[in-house]
């Protein structure tokens, strides 16, 4: 089995490297990863500037390479020139963080995952809930590792990721797994409004999550009572209920002849 691990933390960051050790125990993988920390960055590719590329040297893998872009780019790169063999499988992740509900359209692990699906390859996306900066990622390694022999060997549908998301729990304490739908995940933008050294004048984006009712049958609330969640994502965004509503209602007013 051939898998291409991708992340948007970046080449360096440890759950990418745990996910490398067990991984690397039954399949053959390439590694190809941003080179700095691109969370955020959605499904945005680089057009107007170069995309640098330089190999990378780690254990227990066929071949890696780093790369100055994004998730996306590094997905694209991988299967359109760098990696001469098919991929199997694209697993993106293990992110430092969750990636739920509406995260998952700022998400750079998500769309990395996102971008494999669209270029014919199932594909898998991985996060743990957590940001704190010693947090072990090995359980996480561990169920991503049965997760993709599971998936591999039952088939996973091409058209469909699956977005994974883990507590962040002692492996006790974790209740089970759940397959979910997308929640609802919203932010306080604040804008802190600073000047640099010079007197321009820039903006510094924070603010936390805030906390609304969810649907039991959510990722959220999986990942809030203590289950692992698994959201398959279909990259059609159509809302296929409405169609016929808006047929009925606006399709006559929509009319080109009436515009002049």
């Amino acid at each position: 089995m051939r898998i291409l691990l991708t992340n948007d933390d970046g080449i360096h960051a440890r759950g990418i490297h745990t996910l490398i050790r067990e991984l690397s125990t039954f399949a053959e993988l390439y590694v190809v990863s941003p080179d700095r920390e691109r969370s955020g960055t959605g499904h945005s590719i680089t057009v107007f500037d170069p995309i640098r590329v330089s190999p990378a040297d780690l254990p227990g893998i066929k071949a890696g390479w780093i790369v100055g872009g994004t998730p996306v780019d590094c997905v694209k790169l991988a299967i359109s020139g760098l990696i001469k063999e098919k991929i199997d499988l694209v697993v993106s992740g293990i992110n430092h963080g969750p990636n739920l509900g509406t995260d998952v359209l700022y998400s750079g692990t998500v769309s990395a995952a996102a971008e494999g699906v669209i270029m014919g390859c199932p594909s898998i996306a991985v996060s743990l809930d957590s940001y704190d900066i010693d947090m072990d990622f090995s359980f996480a390694a561990r169920f991503t590792r049965d997760t993709v022999r599971i998936v591999m060997e039952k088939g996973i549908t091409p058209t469909t990721l699956l977005n994974i998301n883990i507590p962040s729990l002692d492996r006790d304490e974790i209740k089970g797994t759940r397959i979910t739908r997308l929640g609802v995940r919203n932010y306080d933008n604040l804008f802190e409004k600073r000047q640099d050294p010079r007197g321009n004048t820039y903006y510094w984006l924070g603010g936390g999550v805030v906390e609304e009712e969810q649907d039991p049958e959510s990722d959220v609330t999986a990942v809030n009572e203590g289950f692992i969640s698994v959201t398959p994502i279909h990259l059609d965004l159509t809302d296929y209920r409405l169609i016929q509503k808006y047929r009925d209602t606006f399709a006559r007013y929509l009319d080109v002849s009436g515009v002049r």
